[in-house]
C-alpha cells in the first residue's frame, strides 16, 4: 500500500465533551464507557485525580480531564461518564460531560496544533479538525498521566 493510500484510510475516534468543548481520542485506547461512580478519594493526589473506584475487582484510578486540561471543571454527577482507556499499558478512568458519538477520520484532515498555544497544550492536542461546524481537539493520551506516574505505570 503507498503512503498516499495510507494516510486517506479512515481511523475511528470518539467524541466527548468536557464543558463547552468537545475533544476525542482513538478507538482503539478505550475499553469501555460506563457511568459515573464516586470514588474514593487518595491522600496528596493531583487535583486532577479523583481518587479511584472498585472495577470488577481491580482498583482503577480516575482521572477528571477537564481539571488536568486546566479548563473550568463541575462535580460529577449522574450525567458524567468514566472513559476506561488503555494508557501506557494501565487502564485508567477518564471522568468526562458526555461521550457524543464515533467519528471516522483520515490523517489528512487533521491540522496541527496552532503554534499560539502553549507548549502543554500542544502536549496533549496532537491537532485539530472541523467536523459539521464544531471544532474538535485530537487528543493524546499518552500524555495525560504526569511523567512520573507514566514511568510508574
Amino acid at each position: 500500500m503507498t503512503d498516499q493510500n495510507q494516510a486517506s484510510i479512515a481511523r475511528e475516534l470518539i467524541a466527548f465533551r468536557i464543558g463547552d468543548q468537545e475533544f476525542c481520542v482513538d478507538i482503539m485506547a478505550v475499553r469501555e464507557i460506563r457511568g459515573w461512580t464516586p470514588a474514593t478519594p487518595l491522600p496528596r493526589a493531583p487535583t486532577f485525580m479523583k481518587g479511584v473506584i472498585n472495577l470488577r475487582g481491580a482498583v482503577l484510578p480516575i482521572v477528571d480531564l477537564g481539571a488536568r486540561f486546566g479548563l473550568k471543571t463541575s462535580e460529577p454527577s449522574a450525567r458524567h461518564v468514566i472513559m476506561v482507556a488503555n494508557i501506557a499499558g494501565r487502564l485508567v478512568g477518564l471522568l468526562v460531560d458526555a461521550v457524543s458519538d464515533i467519528i471516522q477520520l483520515t490523517d489528512e484532515s487533521v491540522q496541527p496544533t496552532p503554534d499560539v498555544a502553549s507548549e502543554e497544550v500542544r502536549t496533549f492536542v496532537k491537532g485539530i479538525f472541523a467536523i459539521e461546524g464544531r471544532m474538535v481537539s485530537l487528543i493524546d493520551l499518552d500524555h495525560i498521566l504526569p511523567e512520573v506516574e507514566a514511568e510508574a505505570a
